[in-house]
C-alpha cells in the first residue's frame, strides 16, 4: 500500500498537467476556432491603423499581430486574451522611427521584451491589486469611447451605402443569436456584408484600400543596429516606456477577462509571455504590442475560452495575408466597422452612468477623471495613473492595514467558517476572494466579518463575487457580523443581497 500511494503521488502532477492542457486547448475546440476567425479579421484594420500611428509600413503592424498572437497563445498566463500591435505602444514609437529608423524600433522592441520578462520574474503583476474598481470602470469606458472614435474616419463623409452596410452588420450581429448561437454573429456579419457589397457592386472602401497588404511570410532577422552603449542609450528609454505601458494595459485587460469569464489568470506568467512574444515580433520584423481589450472582448463574446482561440486568430490572420490575399482585399471596411462598434457598445459599462450619483463621490470622481484623461490624451496609461493617484489620495487616510483571513471547519465537515479581520478595500478585496475555497466538499460557507470593516465599493464587490460564486457552486452562504457602517455600504451598493447577509454578531 505505501508503494501504491507513492505511485499515485507521482502520477498526480502528470494528471494535473493533462487536465490543464485539456481545459486550455481542447475543452471547446469548435467555439474557440470560430471565435479565432472573428478576431483574426478584426485585427486587420487595427494593425494597419497602429502602423500608421507608429510611422512604419502596414506589414510591420500586421506581422507583429501574427507573431504576438501566435506566441502568446502558448506563453501567456490569461487564456482567451488577444495580444497584438496596439495603439498604446504605437504612440511611443513615432519619435524613434522618425529619428533613427525602423531598425532601432525593432531593437527597442526586443529590449522591451527583455524588460517585460524581468518584470514577470519579479512578479510585478501583483501591483494590479492597487488598481481600484473605479479606475477599472473608467479604463473600460474610456477604451470603449476610443474604439468608437477610431471608427469615425470611416463614417465622416461616407456615402449612404456605407451606413447601410454598417446597419446591416449590426442587425446581423445582434439578431443572428436569436436564430442560433452555434456560429459567432460577428463572423456571420462580416460574411453577409461582404457578399452584399460584392454582388451589388457597391462603391465602398475595402480592406485593400487601408494600406499595402503583405502577401508573404515574415522573415527572421536580427535588427541591424550597432551593438554599442550609444545604441543602448537611444533604445532603452523607449523600450522601458513601451514595456511599462504594454504591461499596464495587459494587466488591466487580464483582470477584466478574469471578471467576465469567472476564471483566474497568472499575471506573472503573462508578463513573461508578453516579453517572449515581443522579442519574437522584433525578430520577425514586427513592432511591439500587448493585450487588446477590444479584440479580447470580441473573442469571449464570440465564445472563445481557450488558448486555441488566440492561436487561431494569429494563424488565420497569416493565412489571410498569404493564401487568401485576394479574398481579404474585397472585405468592406464597413463590415469591420460594424464589428468594432459592437465591441464599443459591449465594452462600455452602461451601469456606471446611473451609478455616478449612487456611488460614493470619490469613486465617481476617480472614474470620470480616468475617462477624461484617457479621451483627452488618447493614452490609456496616463488615465490609469491619474485614477490610481486619486484613489490613493482618497483612501490613504482611511486604511491602516490589510485584511487577514483564517478559517475553521465544523465537526461534521459540512461547514467552513472564514473569519475576516482588518480593513477591506480595493487593495485587499481580491485577497479576500482568493482565500475562499469554493471547490471544497462542504455544503455551507460562513463569512464572519465581525472584526473587519468594508471601506469602498471594491470591498462590497468582493462580497458580491463570493455570494455569486457560492451560488454557482450550489453552496449555502451566510455573511455575518457586518458592523453598522459596513452594513450600510452593503445594503446600498451590493448587487446580491439576500437573507444570508446579516448584521451584528451570530
Amino acid at each position: 500500500m505505501p508503494g501504491h500511494a507513492s505511485q499515485l503521488l507521482n502520477l498526480k502532477p502528470i494528471m494535473t498537467k493533462t487536465t490543464s492542457f485539456y481545459r486550455d486547448w481542447l475543452s471547446q475546440p469548435r467555439a474557440d476556432f470560430l471565435s479565432g476567425l472573428v478576431v483574426g479579421l478584426a485585427l486587420i484594420p487595427e494593425a494597419i491603423g497602429f502602423s500608421v500611428v507608429a510611422g512604419v509600413p502596414p506589414e510591420v503592424g500586421l506581422y507583429a499581430s501574427v507573431v504576438i498572437a501566435t506566441i502568446i497563445a502558448f506563453t501567456g498566463g490569461r487564456v482567451a486574451m488577444i495580444s497584438a500591435a496596439t495603439a498604446s505602444t504605437a504612440v511611443l514609437m513615432g519619435p524613434i522611427v522618425h529619428t533613427h529608423g525602423l531598425s532601432y524600433l525593432l531593437a527597442a522592441t526586443l529590449l522591451m521584451g527583455i524588460f517585460q520578462i524581468i518584470a514577470g520574474l519579479l512578479q510585478l503583476g501583483r501591483l494590479m491589486r492597487f488598481v481600484s474598481q473605479s479606475v477599472m470602470t473608467g479604463f473600460v469606458n474610456a477604451l470603449a469611447i476610443l474604439i468608437f472614435m477610431a471608427q469615425l474616419p470611416q463614417l465622416i463623409g461616407a456615402p449612404p451605402s456605407v451606413f447601410t452596410l454598417i446597419a446591416l452588420g449590426l442587425v446581423v450581429i445582434y439578431g443572428f443569436p436569436y436564430l442560433t448561437k452555434a456560429f459567432p454573429s460577428p463572423l456571420m456579419a462580416v460574411i453577409v456584408v461582404t457578399l452584399v457589397s460584392y454582388f451589388m457592386h457597391l462603391h465602398v472602401k475595402h480592406v485593400s484600400e487601408l494600406g499595402a497588404l503583405p502577401n508573404g511570410l515574415p522573415k527572421f532577422g536580427i535588427p541591424h543596429v550597432p551593438f554599442s552603449l550609444t545604441t543602448l542609450q537611444i533604445i532603452a528609454p523607449v523600450a522601458l516606456a513601451m514595456a511599462a505601458v504594454g504591461l499596464l494595459e495587459t494587466m488591466l485587460t487580464a483582470q477584466i477577462l478574469d471578471d467576465r469569464t469567472d476564471t483566474p489568470s497568472n499575471k506573472s506568467r503573462e508578463c513573461v509571455g508578453q516579453g517572449i512574444a515581443n522579442i519574437g515580433s522584433a525578430l520577425f520584423g514586427g513592432m511591439g504590442g500587448c493585450a487588446m481589450i477590444g479584440q479580447s472582448v470580441i473573442n469571449v463574446t464570440s465564445g472563445g475560452r481557450g488558448r486555441l482561440s488566440t492561436l487561431v486568430s494569429g494563424v488565420f490572420l497569416l493565412v489571410l495575408l498569404v493564401l487568401l490575399h485576394g479574398l481579404l482585399a474585397i472585405v468592406p471596411v464597413a463590415a469591420l466597422t460594424a464589428v468594432m462598434i459592437m465591441v464599443s457598445i459591449n465594452t462600455f459599462s452602461w451601469r456606471s452612468i446611473p451609478n455616478l450619483r449612487a456611488n460614493p463621490w470619490p469613486s465617481s470622481v476617480v472614474m470620470v477623471a480616468t475617462v477624461l484623461t484617457v479621451v483627452a490624451t488618447g493614452n490609456l496609461s496616463k488615465g490609469v495613473i491619474v485614477g490610481v493617484l486619486l484613489s490613493g489620495i482618497f483612501f490613504a487616510g482611511k486604511v491602516s492595514g490589510l485584511v487577514r483571513v483564517r478559517s475553521t471547519l465544523s465537526p461534521d465537515a459540512q461547514t467552513r467558517t472564514y473569519i475576516v479581520e482588518g480593513q477591506v478595500f480595493f487593495a485587499s478585496a481580491s485577497f479576500l476572494n482568493d482565500k475562499v475555497d469554493f471547490l471544497e466538499d462542504v455544503t455551507r460557507l460562513i463569512i464572519d466579518v465581525s472584526h473587519a470593516h468594508f471601506w469602498d465599493i471594491s470591498a462590497v464587490g468582493a462580497l458580491d463575487k463570493i455570494v455569486l460564486k457560492a451560488h454557482r457552486h450550489d453552496k449555502q452562504i451566510d455573511i455575518i457580523g457586518l458592523n453598522e457602517a459596513s452594513e450600510t455600504m452593503v445594503e446600498k451598493f451590493a448587487a446580491y443581497r439576500n437573507g444570508a447577509v446579516t448584521a451584528g454578531g451570530h
